[in-house]
């Protein structure tokens, strides 16, 4: 089975910063997109930020300039800096993949990791 991982979550102030990492592990032939959703107790899970395999990005409209992501395709490895974090960013925050399991497979199925707190507070 394929498994995703985050760390680097943490209690920070408003202004600070934090570097999130999600490592893909498993068995499978290749990534394909992956991505960053964030979610508050009361609330659905909210999209932030996203990359392709070639390395073109995307990000929501509440974390464009702060927030930068990035990935490590050797390592399998997706990062989310996050900058300039305000409390309302606090938040579980969730990295995805779209994983191929097999060189086979015609479609890619989406994983999702358990998740890394990043509480903003002074």
């Amino acid at each position: 089975q394929v498994q995703l991982v985050e760390s680097g979550g943490g209690l920070v102030q408003p202004g600070g910063s934090l570097r999130l990492s999600c490592t893909v592990s498993g068995t499978f032939a290749s990534i394909a997109d992956m991505g960053w959703y964030r979610q508050t107790i009361g609330k659905e899970r909210e999209w932030a930020a996203s990359i392709t395999s070639g390395g073109s990005t995307n990000y929501a409209d509440s974390v464009k300039g702060r927030f930068t992501i990035s990935r490590d395709n050797a390592k399998n490895t997706v990062y989310l800096q996050v900058n300039s974090l305000k409390p309302e960013d606090t938040a579980v925050y969730y990295c995805t993949a779209n994983v191929k399991r097999y060189r086979s497979t015609i479609f890619a199925d989406r994983y999702w990791g358990q998740g890394t707190q990043v509480t903003v507070s002074s």
